[in-house]
Formats: C-alpha cells, structure tokens, sequence
C-alpha cells in the first residue's frame, strides 16, 4: 500500500482578493484578516481529495494534525494517521519544513500540498527533490511550475500515480518572489530548485514567463487599439500586467502594475482595487475587464489576479472580458490552451470555448481558453 503525504497551508492565497499578493509573514496575515481575507486553501484542498476518495482504501494517508490537513481529510471521508503537532491558528513556514521533514521520514510515496511559491520554497528546502510532489494551487503568485492546473487537476493526477498510469516524473522549477518588492510593482523572482513531479501535460502548469523589453512596440500597438475603441458609458477594470500597462501609459495615467486599476471615459477613478471595492464601484454599472494571460503558463483568472473574483466576473459578464496578448505571449505556450481557475468550478466552465485575442493594432485571433 502506498502512502501519501498531506500539507496544506491553511493561511496561502488569504491575500488574493483583499489586494495584498501574498501573506507572507505575520504583518501582511494580519492586514489581510482586517480586510475581511477568508481562507482559501480548505475548499481548494477538498475539491482535490475528493478525486481521490474512490482510491481511499489502496493507499495510507499520512498528514499533520487541524488546518494543516487532519480537518480536512476527515471531512472528505478519510482516516488520516496524523503526525506532528501545530499551535491552531498560528502556523508558520517552520511548521512547513517540519511537516515535510517527518513525512519524508516516513518514506512516503508521494506528497500532496495545498500552497502558493512560498510553501513551495519551504518544501523544497526541508526535503530537497527526495520524493514525488504536486502542489494544489491556493496561493497568489504561483511563478513555479510545480502545481496543477486547478484542484480537481491535481487530484486526478495523483489518482494516476496510484494506479501507476503516470509515464513520467519531471524536475520542474521552485521560483518564488520578494513580496515586498512586488507589492510595490516590482517583480523580483528567484530560481531555489527543483521539485521532482508527475508530468502529464494537460494537467500540470507551465513556469511563469515574464514580458521581455522587444514585446514594448507590441504592447503599444495593442494599448492603441483600446484606447481608441473604449466606450463612453463604461467603465473598464485594468488588470495586472505589462501588456495591460501600456494601456495606462498610452493615457497618461497612474497605475499600479500588478495590481487592479479602475478608469471611466479614460480617467482614473480608482487605483489598485480589491474585490470588495471593485463590486462597490461597478454595481449597476456597464463594465468591461481588460486583462492579459500569464507568460508561460496562459492563465486568464486566478493566477495573481484574484481580486477579480467570481463574483465580480459574474457582475461583468463573459461578453464584456477583453482578453490582449502580444505575438510573443501567444508563442510562449507552445501550443496550449489559456487556463482558467476562480475557484467556481460553473463559472470556468461558462469561460471555457474561445475568445478573441487583440494581438496588435486591428489585429485579433481567436484562441481557445480550457481548465
């Protein structure tokens, strides 16, 4: 009988909607649960397991005790043995690397966590590439190419590795970022390792490619073709990104570069917005979102970009997403679909199908969007 190991970060991805991009350390968890942050990790970390429950008695699952996966694998219908032990409500990186540590211990087959680019970086330093990993992706960032797709992705994948359906094991990279600097609208992101994880293709994410300094005359093309085709009664939602910047650039506005910013009639109403104030401000409104996928990996919602939650995308409606992407965006998924992940599985599906792309002044394409 194999044995897997659990972790789940119960405080990853609490920044998300409030606006802060992360929460990391004691300062920012706090801020964010004055801002009203709820925790995020429990659902994602269910929707995985319950991919697994038809499995549940061909394999031992091994966690830690409360938030950090005891709760919740019980609540899936699991009988957990669980190790270790944790202050509730106060758990750190620290309680991470020990958790990762003892399962290693244990000689697990497999471990499964629920995290962001920071709990990555813990795993790795506690255990190094020791064992087969994946991780549920319930943070902010998520630059490493070490997650799922989504949740229901990563528990089906794991269900392949059970039933030794898994053709390949791959080292894929550890990134994560200086939160601070990043909260200021600097990315500075780091190389730590690699994990070694099961590669299958469509159920795995890419690493996070950044804009290069050639994609500026095409960012311009595409800023110019918004700028001249904004409607007078709408307001419009300017989600995070260089390609997006350029928008502000091209109308002498501020901005916050990887935050949510709000115009109307080409002025700045509000800078970098949370989802609460974002559903203040566009309540009985006509509203369009402009947003760009990530480099590398094509995700349109969900990947450092939380603020627009659900809610909000259901208030804005499919028809009213502007989706802009230079050539060499486009090139850089090889191939692959854009991705979606709000966390509501109806809404990602509603978003499925294809959209048009603005790839250059008068230019479009249609590009197929999947989960």
């Amino acid at each position: 009988m194999k044995k897997i190991g659990l972790i789940v970060n119960p405080i990853a991805g609490m920044g998300g909607k409030v606006g802060l991009k992360g929460t990391d350390g004691p300062t920012i968890l706090a801020k964010a649960r004055s801002l009203g942050a709820e925790q995020v990790s429990p659902e994602r970390t269910i929707k995985a397991l319950e991919r697994l429950v038809f499995l549940k008695d061909e394999f031992e699952l091994i966690t830690y005790p409360g938030e950090m996966g005891e709760n919740i694998a019980k609540q899936c219908g699991f009988n957990p043995r669980v190790i270790g032990a944790i202050i509730k409500g106060k758990t750190t990186a620290d309680d991470t690397q020990r958790a990762s540590k003892e399962l290693c211990n244990l000689k697990i087959d497999f471990l499964l966590f629920s995290g962001g680019d920071g709990t990555a970086r813990d795993i790795y330093e506690a255990i190094g590439d020791e064992i087969v990993v994946l991780g549920i992706p319930t943070g902010v960032k998520m630059h490493s190419a070490i997650y799922a797709h989504n949740p229901i992705r990563a528990g089906d994948l794991v269900a392949l590795f059970l039933q030794g359906k898994v053709k390949e094991l791959r080292k894929a990279e550890v990134m994560d970022i200086d939160e601070e600097a990043f909260r200021a609208g600097t990315i500075s992101a780091k190389l730590y390792g690699y994990l070694k994880i099961p590669f299958e293709k469509k159920y795995t994410q890419g690493l996070k490619i950044g804009s290069s300094a050639t994609e500026k005359y095409s960012q311009e093309a595409i800023a110019q073709e918004i700028v001249d085709n904004m409607d007078e009664d709408h307001l419009y939602i300017i989600g995070p990104g260089t390609t997006t910047k350029s928008i502000m650039e091209k109308l002498k506005l501020d901005y916050t570069l990887l935050g949510v910013d709000l115009i109307y009639r080409k002025k700045l109403i509000e800078l970098d917005l949370n989802e609460k104030k974002l559903l203040v401000q566009i309540k009985g409104k006509k509203t369009k979102i402009v947003i760009t996928p990530i480099g590398g990996q094509g995700f349109l919602f969900g990947r450092g970009n939380q603020q627009l939650s659900p809610q909000v995308i259901r208030s804005v409606g499919k028809d009213n997403i502007i989706v802009l992407a230079t050539k060499h965006k486009i090139n850089s998924l090889n191939g692959r679909s854009f991705l979606v992940d709000t966390g509501d599985n109806e809404l990602d599906l509603l978003l499925r199908g294809y959209t048009a792309v603005i790839t250059g002044f008068r230019e479009k394409i249609i590009y197929k969007i999947d989960l």
